[in-house]
């Protein structure tokens, strides 16, 4: 049995991917689609159509009256507060801003570090795209971190991961051959990887002059030495059976991400007790929509994986 989805904000780079998502995806019907600018348009996306729905101007008073089982938020951060006020409270809730990554009355939606609470869960957090990365290539090793240093995480990104609005941060042509570095310090995903590993990490972001795609190099000091094999074989053993992350020896680089629903680990490096590794992913995707997937069938007691290739 299908569940109906309701998303509220599909303009964006994010919804639009999420809606290509919804279309493939056999356990999921997409019911309800909200965007001020595009109401009354057929609800379309480059060349698919969905029969006989189009894009509403809804208000927040909306959701409450539409059924649904799941709402998607795919709103600018600041702006979720008074959408989740109306959304029934058995109703799943998915945002995919930053409102509520470190608010405990929410669950942090990261699959492959925390599954069992999703699967009861109403409203959840879907993951920044720096932040799952982080998070995905410092968890094998997070037990063995020396308590004494704060691990690093230099990352680079494309522009889609800036948004829609306007701002140099995704401006084609002043990325042209360049990179940006933007919120070196308190960014906002910190305290997110924070809550999801049980420790601070400073995360040091850039963009640059490409579509999409994240890749996340992680230097960390660890309380012993192991060699590249052992580090390489904890890796593997931490995501043994997660089909969409994947774990090898080279470095992964950043064009085998774009468009894959998978985050690839590797690229394992150790001085001592000092470790680097690096994580890709398609910043749109793992980073965002796929991962909006995984949490939408785990909480609506469906096959995670179903209809994400």
């Amino acid at each position: 049995m299908t569940k109906s989805i309701g998303i509220v904000g599909a303009r964006g780079y994010v919804g639009a991917e999420l809606l290509r998502r919804i279309a493939s995806d056999p356990a999921l019907r997409l019911a309800c689609v909200g965007s001020r600018a595009l109401a009354g348009q057929p609800v379309t996306i480059n060349n698919l159509v969905f029969a006989n729905l189009l894009y509403e101007d809804l208000t927040p008073a909306d959701l409450g009256r539409k059924s649904v089982d799941a709402w998607v938020l795919a709103l600018p951060n600041g702006e979720s507060a008074r959408w989740v006020a109306a959304i029934d409270k058995e109703v799943v809730c998915v945002d995919l801003s930053t409102d509520h990554r470190t608010d405990d009355a929410w669950v942090y939606g990261l699959p492959e570090l925390s599954r069992a609470p999703l699967r009861s869960a109403r409203r959840i957090a879907n993951p920044g795209c720096y932040a799952t990365a982080t998070n995905l290539a410092l968890a094998p090793f997070v037990n063995l971190l020396d308590e004494s240093a704060t691990p690093s995480a230099f990352g680079v990104s494309g522009w889609s991961g800036a948004g829609t609005t306007p701002t140099p941060r995704n401006d084609e042509a002043r990325l042209h051959e360049s990179l940006m570095p933007y919120s070196l310090v308190k960014h906002s995903h910190e305290p997110e990887i924070a809550r999801a590993l049980g420790r601070r990490v400073r995360l040091l972001p850039h963009v640059a002059g490409f579509a999409r795609g994240l890749s996340v190099t992680v230097s960390a000091r660890l309380s012993t030495a192991l060699s590249v094999e052992e580090c390489e074989q904890l890796a593997r053993d931490r995501y043994r059976g997660e089909p969409l992350v994947v774990v090898g020896s080279e470095a992964p680089e950043l064009k085998g991400a774009v468009r894959s629903p998978r985050a690839f680990i590797g690229g394992f490096a150790v001085d001592g007790r000092d470790l680097a590794v690096v994580c890709t992913l398609d910043n749109l995707l793992k980073g965002a929509a796929t991962q909006a997937q995984q949490n939408l069938h785990l909480a609506l007691g469906l096959d995670e994986h179903a209809g994400i290739a």
